[in-house]
């Protein structure tokens, strides 16, 4: 339950959100630029900068769930709602240290 949470509200513990979404088998988005993603990034994340997200939906529209990440989680907010409006559930995970955190514990 803890990722349906996590996606409609009253989601408690983000790092425990996004480790249920990747068990699950949500794909790792990373929004960042190719030169700040090439500085450091999760493991077995993908990456779509943000202006080429639109460009490559075809690529997400079978995953069951996708946890975005960028520096903040400012793009990665941007992109959820680009997700959204394509009816493609994500998660914003923010940092993709977040994500790394999950993927460690």
């Amino acid at each position: 339950m803890g990722l349906l949470s996590f996606l409609f509200g009253s989601g408690n513990n983000q790092l425990e959100d996004i480790k249920t979404a990747l068990n699950a088998g949500a794909v790792i988005v990373d929004v960042r630029s190719s030169a700040e993603y090439a500085s450091g990034h999760a493991k077995g994340s993908i990456n779509m900068p943000l202006p080429t997200l639109q460009s490559g939906l075809k690529k997400l529209k079978n995953a069951s769930s996708v946890v975005l990440c960028c520096r903040s989680g400012a793009r990665a907010a941007s992109a959820q709602n680009m997700l959204s409006g394509h009816g493609i559930q994500s998660i914003n995970a923010g940092s993709w240290q977040n994500v790394e955190s999950a993927l460690k514990n």
